[in-house]
């Protein structure tokens, strides 16, 4: 009787009871292919074709909902969410027939479905399982990070389907039926069915494995290992799973474990998991070499049960390993685990038959290669094996080539049930799981329904973590069971149909579900008779029964849901059965348990979700519960827990804020007061029903009230706060005298010592002291800790410890009275912990000593508890004490660990990960703090948190890292020190767009009126954003815009003479506009230049490719000129080639980055022919930015078999490209099959164009570049002379292919020099020589010579060289072969001629390649001054020339003045091209200005009368030379002077200008503005060889000459550009602005290191050049990237800042609080105001509020501003105040820390309010007492000499003031009668209420030490100051302190010495 009453008082209420119905089922019925795969699978194919098909249609149907109801499982699961954060929802994976419905829903039941899987046939079973995969095959060298991949898997008949969250899916085919899969923490574990077929072994047949592991979706299925105890015969076995008789009941991934269950032996077994050892995989395989003999066989079986029956008395582990050796063939070797393979593809398993037909039984396996059962095999006697070489006959049908199988993971066995006399057979568990109990004790609880038992075993891990250690079994009675993991408890259903909570295997209580009826006490009697006396309930022993026969269907209501296996069926329990079903609902089974939510299955067939509610939800009660729970033996504390649950969760429990009130009441109960006797417990108001444990109150007879009701007002809490409260001072309102009740003091109350924790008082009394020091360091925590305080004095008092009650006084003047009830406590059973001190542990009073730099105690602390009182002293010990190893693990100095009493103190050592790698930059103790402090997690909202005080260390050191963070610093350091720009540019390195990454993309910003116009010219795709800040004076990007358009018509202005007839006049406009269209047609080359890389084309549109207009209007009338009226003739094929420019610049425009497959490239080919040309640049150019590497071989073949000569040459040179210097071989055999010279020589003769083989020629180059490989060296050395055949082969354009031999020759060896390794018997330089200055041609040893034999018809050539068809070539071959090596000797080969004789036999324009590679082969030379220039000229030119301005001619005689003055100007020419190469991309001036000079020297030798001997067009080439040659070094700057040059060269359309002049002209152009000013050119080997191909110095005539340079090499610049843009993109508001940058160059040869300021955004030089680069104050925080070393994050600071480049270039920086940036304050004007009101103080006061707006953009600061300095009307003595404020946000933003202006406004309210006498707790003072402490601290001013401005309130007179007030308040105190009240105190007699307060600052603020440590410290007798001097320096109390206190101590002032 008396435990049901017990029961009922405490029961738990359970909360949010909802219907449950599993998500899928509804979605199901919506799906749209649910029903039709049904009716697909269900029919016959006889009743398909049967022609009464609708009744076949409806019989399907029926069907379909019977199997609907059987199939449908599902399964739920925590939501797991991507980023790792808490989420608090289900989620639920739902099987019905084909369909697996993922859906995640919420606790308000808003559900989404996730994914819905549809499979062929019908699922199995579907679970979600994670994949680790091994990251070894990547570079990283620290593989330990293994890549997880989230998976839902789901298993048919056949196979199983693997889906991960990523999108793969994987299909893997099953070698066997599978009965069930398990996840696992490596992967899935699958157990084979074992059909009937197998029970008995046929005789020659061992058993097969039963379990298989898969790691991962494309890896073999391996079968399982098992590594046995000791058994019977000594030692561990290790061999395959091979009983069918062992079946998995349950796995678990953490800790990784199997439970399996015996079906003969009847028993579970507890197995670990783990991957298999490599020595444990040999012993396996060996086993299966090793036959036994056939003799041996016959006696297996019967051995086998021999031992069996053996081993059921003696040992449990006997039966699961039957020796299973034969599923490995006998192949010749032991293969070793590394010879393992995982192939992609589906193992031969698979071959293993699907099908396992009844008839066939196990032998459906034996045919199979895999498995290959030979017919010996060895016998399980271990003891006496004898091994006979293997009998032939067995082996004779085995197939050997098959490799064994590796196992890969293996179960240990850990733990087996006893073995009981009376176990049952069929007791498998039903139900198995692993809880935690409240105080984190594991248990392993099944749940044996046929016994009605939930059997728990307590287990924990062994102290080295490497195993686990099983415990004892408890039995609980239940019917059901489930674990609620959120609050580490099990709920039990029992037999009566009670749900009842319990942690691990203590009872809790019963669980009260509002809306269920309760079962009562008749219902589980056998007869329903209501008058049966209570004592004679019986439960029933029997189980439910749940299996009904169908003999019974027609008694049942409703249809029995699940169906489980129970052997028999019990009548009596039937009719139980049907009583409980008659008489209401009552709960049957508990499933999906997910935190604390479970559902429960009731018997009227619905289910119902219910939550369990926690185990306390305020903060505060948490951490008392958690800290007590640590302290307490385990037992105690379980009994403590369950207490307070079940008063807690009582129903009608208390709602949240009086949850503190009812856990005092509760906690002092069991500490054995009476909380109705004491008088402020018994006021604690509970609001809502009273809880079981307080017994409710009489009630009250008279409605009127009483007395007592009044005096219970006044001790109420909320009138002592009252009294206390401000506005009752101002009010004047008298304190009310409370009568004291007068039973209180009649009889001291004395405390209950029976109760639980009694004995425990001091021990929890301290942890709670030790929560009360941790919530001090959360400012939030306030409330709480005023709730705390006043349990703490409760127990200090009846514990009679003094220290503690004075410490709280001083903390809590206010709350802490002294007459309060005590309670007599008898200490003589009390259990005082080794921990316990009598003095109270002080954090502020730690971190004050450590300040003054005192010794200090360690400081306790309780684990998981206490950290943040952890942190602030670790934090505090490294960076004021500055101990470095305070940090690392041993932190025991400093810090005393307590835990409960059963172990030793222990040393703190679970703080490994604290540790940080030392490889960091760590310079200084600021930034160790800082960075520990990260590891550890600490963020910038906890510091917030922190008391000001306690802060303002970490404050401090975090301002001094602020100032110089090392760039290397991790994103959590760079967002903690307030650096975002450098915890953006961390993990933003990896921008996805180069341009939509900074500000929005602009070209859908244009207007649509606009649109029409501009939309066609392909440049409206640039970042204006960027360009805009780069050239923001002007606007020349528009100007080049309108240079570079070739999409609308020209304008075409010709006068028309009065003589000239209408049609004369026709023909002469047209005329002019073919002049006009030479230039158009070269415009696209430019516009490629300009737009380079500009633009992220969208994958499902076409790329837009601007039109070619080749049109004019004429004015006035705007009429349309076109070429094709047939008026005047025209070239054919004209813009054939301008077309393919036109292409390529389009394509040039897609950034490398862009996402383009090969599907979009063949997409973008267009439908009409004449685009055919647009088409092949297009490729080219996707060559050129990489992305042609990403086309199908398929499509390639497609597109060179259509034979368009363009298109060949686009996409052959757009390959090699992509594949630079990679030696491909595929595109090497695409190439080759275009030079015939490169085919072998019988090979047949393909007709292939000229210009393709030219392109292939380069393109091999291209591919070869740099590689020195010799075979291809030599076919192009020989190919450079290659003669013109008979029959009219090679003999046209002859010079443009000997040229790209040339260079693809000089790619080959590039920069190789001497050291051409293995081809010195090719003689090349001496080759090339012979090519350059002619000579007798050499026999051409080689496979050529018979295509040689005969000479052409058409070209006499004789036996020389041709040099003017082979001089070019070979001249840039020698230049790139010995490209800077300053080789002397090669050099002086090509020394321009110096005699007149030896100058007549050099064509002029081969002086300037001459010239040129001269120059480059002595790179170091070259130097940016006319004089070098002028030294280049030879002596017999220079006395003889004409200087380029000179008017008249001289004459001469003797000198050809023609030849002396073309030499001359290409010379020039010449070296002036090889200064544009050495400083291209470098902006150098004084390059620049050379350059310029020459250029104008040009220009007006052009217009002088002497042009006419020098020849216009050589003029007009040199001139085009300077200009490309300025371009370079200017590239993309954009360079103004340039620019002009350029338009004036644009304007000049008629005469000798040809489309040649006009192609150079706009490529000089487009270099200046190259990629919109983001790009520039690199001087790299490889930079060098491709701008000598583009800009080879020979122009084409006409738009279709090809003769002596193909026109599409102009393009290969894009293999120089590099990105080399910087663009500061400020943090905050995300937009590019303008920051000061300084550059340091290495030192060189030619300068010294050298720092250059630049504003970004700017061009970088390049790289290799530079030191460093730094972000430089005043506006911006600064930022260091040094490019010279590398780092433990990133390999190499150099890379690393390249990626950054490349990826748009972004340089996150930070505004300085109170700067502007340079857009709004381009001059530092604004900013100015700042500095002049900082240097002078005085006129800090003057400074207006409104003025903020002039130095800070932050919008807090505003809002400040805003409300609390504008002065508003009549404000009295309020206008000092926002006065001050004003110059507190005056300094805080001048002085870089606007997060201190919280602590200045603190620390003035704090004195403001001393100053009133309105302290009610001494929480302020502490903190101002410790920042006065930390900058007079010996730490603090070593660091202040190291670094005298800067620093924390540093250049403020606002500490001295407000340290004056505060003493000079408490003086003024003293004198005004406090000197009686202090004297008092110190003599230990009461002091009046209204002076404790303000005694208590003055204690706390002079460090009074308490009257205990003056009495021991013999203080009585002194009568001087400097005795008391002496006395007083143990109790480290400062002078000036002792100055107050002397003339209380001496009692005679007079005596006073000083």
């Amino acid at each position: 009787m008396s435990d049901h009453s017990d029961e009922r008082a405490t029961m738990i209420a359970a909360g949010d009871l909802q219907e449950f119905a599993p998500r899928g089922r509804e979605h199901c019925r919506r799906h749209p292919s649910a029903l039709t795969l049904q009716l697909r699978r269900l029919q016959p194919a006889s009743e398909l074709c049967s022609s009464d098909g609708a009744a076949g249609l409806v019989g399907s149907l029926r069907e379909v909902t019977i199997h609907e109801r059987q199939r449908e499982s599902w399964q739920l699961r925590k939501g797991v969410s991507d980023v790792g954060e808490e989420v608090d929802y289900d989620e639920e994976l739902y099987v019905a027939s084909n369909m697996v419905i993922w859906s995640k829903g919420s606790k308000n039941q808003a559900s989404t479905v996730y994914k819905a899987f549809t499979v062929d046939s019908p699922v199995l079973q579907a679970l979600w399982c994670d994949f680790t995969i091994p990251q070894e095959k990547s570079e990283k060298a620290d593989g330990s990070d293994e890549v997880v991949e989230k998976c839902i898997c789901i298993l048919q008949n056949s196979c199983i389907n693997v889906h991960s969250i990523e999108g793969k899916d994987y299909i893997a085919a099953l070698p066997f039926q599978v009965a069930n899969v398990w996840p696992t923490k490596y992967g899935l574990l699958f157990e084979r069915s074992s059909s009937s077929h197998d029970v008995p072994p046929s005789p020659p047949r061992e058993p097969l494995p039963t379990m298989f592991s898969m790691l991962h979706p494309l890896d073999e299925i391996t079968p399982l290992v098992c590594k046995s105890g000791a058994g019977m015969f000594g030692s561990a076995r290790v061999q395959y799973v091979a009983d069918y008789t062992l079946r998995i009941v349950f796995l678990n991934a953490e800790p990784s474990i199997v439970m399996t269950y015996d079906a003969v032996q009847s028993l579970h077994t507890v197995w670990a998991l783990r991957r298999v050892k490599p020595e444990e995989q040999n012993t396996v395989l060996k086993f299966s070499e090793q036959m036994g003999t056939p003799q041996h066989m016959a006696t297996s079986s019967s051995l086998t049960a021999h031992l069996r029956s053996l081993s059921k008395g003696d040992s449990p582990v006997g039966s699961p390993f039957q020796n299973y050796s034969s599923i490995h063939s006998q192949s010749r070797s032991v293969s070793s685990p590394s010879m393992q393979s995982r192939s992609p593809s589906i193992s031969n398993m698979a071959a293993l038959s699907r099908s396992h037909s009844p008839a066939l039984g196990v032998h459906s396996f034996s045919g199979v290669q895999r498995f290959n059962f030979s017919s010996s095999a060895q016998s399980p006697k271990r003891h006496s094996i004898t091994h006979s070489p293997n009998s032939t006959s067995s082996d004779s049908f085995l197939i050997t080539e098959t490799e064994p199988i590796i196992p890969e993971l293996c179960i240990d066995h850990l733990w087996t049930e006893t073995v009981t006399n009376m176990r049952e057979k069929n007791s498998q568990a039903s139900k198995v799981f692993i809880t935690t109990d409240l105080c984190g004790q594991k248990f392993l609880c099944f749940l044996v329904e046929s016994q009605l038992q939930l059997r728990c075993v307590k287990f924990q891990e062994s102290n080295d973590k490497s195993q686990l250690i099983f415990g004892s079994v408890t039995n609980i009675q239940a019917k059901d069971a489930a674990p609620v993991q959120g609050i580490d408890t099990l709920l039990v259903l029992e037999g009566s149909g009670n749900l009842v909570l319990y942690s691990g295997v203590v009872r809790v209580g019963k669980v009260f579900i509002p809306g269920l009826p309760a079962p009562s006490l008749t219902m589980s009697n056998q007869m329903p008779r209501p008058s049966t006396p209570l004592d004679s309930v019986s439960t029933p022993s029997k189980p439910l029964n749940k299996h009904l026969g169908p003999i019974e269907e027609g008694v049942l209501l409703s249809p029995v849901p699940e169906l489980r296996d129970t052997s028999k069926i019990h009548d009596s329990t039937y009719i139980e059965d049907c009583t409980f079903q008659q008489l209401g609902t009552f709960i049957h089974a508990l499933r999906d348990p997910v935190h604390n939510r479970v559902t429960l299955e009731l018997s009227n067939n619905t289910m119902v979700r219910i939550t369990i509610p926690e185990i306390a939800t305020s903060e505060l009660v948490k951490r008392c519960l958690q800290g007590i729970k640590a302290i307490l033996p385990k037992e105690i504390a379980v009994q403590m827990l369950v207490k307070w649950y079940n008063a807690y969760n009582a129903p009608g429990g208390p709602s949240y804020h009086s949850e503190w009130n009812l856990f005092v009441t509760c906690l002092m109960n069991m500490m054995g007061y009476n909380t109705e006797r004491l008088s402020w417990t018994r006021n604690l108001d509970f609001e809502g029903s009273l809880s079981p444990v307080i017994a409710p109150k009489k009630a009250r007879p008279s409605e009127t009230g009483s007395d007592e009701d009044w005096e219970y007002l006044l001790s109420s809490d909320y009138h002592r706060n009252f009294e206390s409260h401000p506005v009752a001072k101002a009010l004047r309102l008298d304190p009310l005298e409370v009568l004291a009740p007068k039973d209180d003091f009649s009889q001291s109350l004395s405390l209950d010592s029976s109760t639980l924790l009694f004995t425990h008082i001091p021990a929890v009394f301290f942890v709670l002291h030790l929560i009360y020091e941790e919530l001090k360091l959360n400012s939030l925590m306030g409330e709480g800790i005023r709730s705390l305080v006043v349990v703490l004095v409760q127990l200090a008092r009846d514990l009679k410890l003094e220290g503690y009650i004075d410490y709280y006084y001083r903390d809590y003047p206010a709350l802490v009275k002294a007459s309060r009830q005590t309670c007599i406590i008898d200490q003589g059973f009390m259990h005082h912990p080794s921990f316990f001190s009598a003095e109270p542990p002080s954090i502020f009073q730690w971190l004050s000593s450590c300040l003054k730099g005192e010794g200090v105690q360690p400081y306790p602390y309780l684990p998981g508890v206490c950290e943040r009182s952890k942190l602030v002293v670790l934090s505090v010990a490294l960076y004021i004490l500055g101990d470095e190893n305070a940090v690392s693990n041993e932190a025991s100095h400093y810090l005393c660990k307590i835990t409960s009493g059963q172990q030793k103190q222990q040393t703190e050592q679970d703080d490994s990960r604290c540790s940080f790698s030392h490889s960091t930059s760590v310079s200084s103790l600021a930034e160790k703090l800082v960075i520990w402090m990260t590891n550890v997690g600490f963020t910038l909202r906890d510091l917030e948190s922190l008391p000001f005080g306690v802060a303002l260390p970490i404050r401090d050191a975090i301002y001094y890292c602020r100032e110089q963070p090392a760039s290397d610093w991790p994103e959590a350091v760079c967002l903690l020190i307030g650096r975002q720009d450098l915890s953006k540019q961390a993990c933003e390195g990896n921008l996805q767009k180069g341009k939509s990454s900074v500000g929005p993309v602009l070209s859908s910003d244009i207007p649509s009126g606009t649109e029409s116009e501009e939309d066609e010219d392909g440049m409206n795709d640039m970042n204006e954003e960027v360009m805009s800040l780069i050239w923001s004076e002007d606007l020349r990007v528009q100007e080049v815009r309108r240079l570079l358009q070739s999409a609308r018509p020209v304008r075409v202005n010709v006068v028309q003479m009065p003589e000239a007839s209408d049609h004369e006049y026709i023909e002469e406009k047209e005329n002019r506009l073919l002049q006009l269209c030479q230039r158009t047609m070269a415009l696209p080359v430019g516009r490629g230049m300009f737009t380079l890389f500009s633009y992220h084309p969208v994958p499902t549109e076409q790329l837009p490719i601007p039109k070619l207009n080749l049109t004019g209007r004429a004015p006035p009338r705007n009429t349309t000129v076109d070429l094709n009226s047939g008026n005047i003739d025209v070239p054919p094929n004209m813009a054939c080639w301008a077309s393919f420019h036109n292409g390529v610049a389009a394509g040039l425009k897609i950034a490398p980055a862009s996402q383009i497959d090969s599907a979009w490239i063949v997409y973008n080919k267009p439908k009409i022919a004449e685009l055919a040309n647009e088409y092949a640049g297009f490729l080219m150019a996707l060559g050129l930015n990489g992305h042609l590497t990403k086309l199908a071989t398929l499509n390639i073949h497609d597109y060179l078999t259509k034979g368009h000569e363009m298109t060949s040459i686009g996409l052959l040179l757009g390959v090699s490209a992509a594949k630079l210097g990679t030696m491909d071989m595929a595109i090497t055999r695409l190439l080759s099959i275009h030079i015939p010279a490169l085919l072998p020589p019988t090979s047949t003769e393909l007709d292939v164009p000229h210009n393709v083989q030219v392109a292939a020629v380069i393109g091999i180059g291209l591919v070869y570049q740099g590689t020195a490989h010799r075979h291809t060296a030599e076919v192009l050395l020989a190919e450079i002379g290659r003669p013109p055949g008979p029959e009219m082969e090679y003999c046209t354009d002859r010079e443009s292919y000997s040229l790209a031999s040339g260079l693809a020759l000089g790619m080959v060896c590039l920069g190789h020099g001497s050291n051409l390794i293995g081809m010195s018997d090719l003689n090349v330089p001496e080759q090339l020589y012979q090519y350059m200055v002619g000579g007798h041609r050499r026999f051409q040893a080689g496979m050529h010579r018979e295509k040689h034999k005969s000479p052409s018809y058409q070209i006499k050539e004789g036996d020389t060289i041709n040099v003017d068809v082979t001089c070019p070539g070979a001249t840039l071959a020698l230049a790139m072969i010995y490209l800077k090596t300053n080789n002397r000797s090669i050099a002086d080969w090509l020394q321009a001629p110096d005699t007149m004789y030896l100058l007549d036999f050099v064509k002029p324009e081969f002086l300037l390649l001459r010239t040129l590679a001269r120059c480059l082969i002595l790179w170091d030379d070259i130097l940016p001054n006319s004089k070098w220039v002028n030294s280049n000229v030879p002596q017999i030119i220079r006395e003889n020339s004409i200087s380029l301005h000179a008017t008249e001619l001289p004459s001469s005689e003797d000198l050809s003045l023609e030849t002396l003055a073309q030499a001359h100007v290409y010379i020039i020419a010449g070296a002036c091209l090889s200064l544009g190469f050495r400083f291209a991309g470098s902006e150098n001036l004084a390059a620049f200005k050379c350059l310029y000079k020459y250029a104008t020297d040009f220009l007006k030798c052009l217009s002088a009368p002497t042009a006419s001997i020098t020849g216009h067009y050589n003029l007009e080439t040199c001139l085009s030379v300077l200009l490309l040659s300025l371009a370079m070094v200017m590239a993309g700057s954009g360079n103004l002077k340039v620019l002009q040059l350029c338009r004036f060269m644009h304007k000049k359309t008629g005469g000798e200008m040809n489309y040649g002049f006009h192609l150079a002209h706009h490529m000089a152009l487009g270099l200046l503005f190259l990629g919109g000013g983001r790009y520039s050119l690199s001087t790299s080997n490889s930079s060098i060889a491709a701008l000598l191909c583009a800009l080879y110095p020979h122009f084409p005539v006409h738009s279709t000459d090809n003769r002596y340079h193909l026109q599409a090499l102009r393009h290969l610049y894009v293999l120089a550009a590099e990105p080399r843009l910087l663009t500061p993109v400020d943090v905050d508001s995300n937009t590019p602005c303008y920051a000061l940058i300084e550059v340091t160059y290495k030192g060189t040869q030619w300068y010294a290191e050298a720092t250059e300021e630049l504003m970004a955004p700017t061009l970088l030089p390049e790289l290799h050049l530079l030191k460093q680069i730094r972000v430089k104050g005043p506006r911006y925080w600064e930022l260091l990237i040094d490019l010279t070393k590398g780092t433990n994050h990133l390999k190499h600071w150099c890379c690393y800042f390249r990626s950054i480049l490349s990826k748009g270039g972004v340089l996150y920086v930070k505004l300085r609080a109170g700067q502007l940036s340079y857009k709004e304050d381009p001059m530092g004007w604004r900013s100015l105001l700042a500095q002049t009101v900082t240097h002078r103080n005085s006129e800090a006061q003057a400074f207006k509020p409104e003025a903020i707006s002039a130095f800070t953009s932050d919008p807090a600061l505003f809002s400040f501003a805003d409300y609390f300095c504008k002065p508003t009307v009549n404000m009295g003595q309020k206008q000092e105040i926002l006065d001050l404020f004003s110059s507190i946000l005056y300094e805080c933003v001048t002085q870089e820390n606007p997060e201190m202006l919280p602590t200045y406004i603190a620390i003035d309210q704090a004195v403001r309010r001393l100053e009133r006498r309105e302290m009610s707790e001494t929480f302020e003072l502490w903190q101002i007492k410790l920042v006065l402490e930390f900058f007079s601290s010996r730490s603090h001013q070593e660091r202040m000499s190291r670094n005298p401005n800067r620093g924390l309130f540093m250049n403020s007179e606002f500490l001295p003031v407000m340290k004056c007030t505060i003493d000079n308040t408490l003086d003024q105190w003293l004198q005004a009668g406090g000197d009686v009240s202090l004297h008092s105190y110190l003599s230990g007699q009461p002091t009046e209420e209204s002076q404790l307060s303000m005694l208590a600052c003055f204690l706390i603020y002079h460090s009074v030490p308490t009257p205990g440590q003056l009495a021991a410290g013999g203080l009585e007798g002194s009568t001087s100051f400097s005795e008391l001097l002496l006395k007083f320096k143990q109790l480290n109390m400062p002078v000036r302190a002792l100055l107050r206190l002397a003339p209380l101590l001496l009692r005679n002032p007079q005596s006073m010495v000083l």
